[in-house]
């Protein structure tokens, strides 16, 4: 049961070129937002698209094949564990954010098969 505590799997598309960053000793970071959508019928019967926006980082193996193989409109599978942290800016406000840290990641639609090419 523990290996299901705070897990995260979704799919959805890239709403961004992933930002690539390299750190000394070869580390290799990505980070981008995803969107996912959620179709429903609301109280009059019409069909509503609902869409959220995800903070994603990936390290490493997942980051490498994101920057090699995504782009922005990318249609990705992710699991991984929601991470929140907080920092200082410039001006000395606290900032929080939250994001989904990539385990792994599956590439799907077309767009892979094009680029595998």
């Amino acid at each position: 049961m523990s290996s299901m505590r705070n897990r995260v799997q979704l799919i959805g598309r890239l709403g961004t070129k992933p930002e690539i960053k390299e750190f000394e000793g070869g580390k290799i970071k990505a980070s981008f937002r995803m969107a996912t959508n959620d179709f429903y019928r609301n109280q009059k019967g019409e069909s509503v698209e609902e869409t959220t926006w995800h903070n994603v980082v990936a390290w490493d193996k997942s980051a490498e094949t994101i920057q090699k193989y995504t782009d922005k409109g990318s249609e990705i599978a992710i699991d991984g564990k929601i991470s929140n942290r907080s920092w200082e800016d410039k001006d000395g406000t606290k900032k929080y954010i939250s994001e989904v840290v990539v385990d792994s990641i599956l590439l799907l639609g077309e767009r892979v098969a094009k680029m595998a090419e």
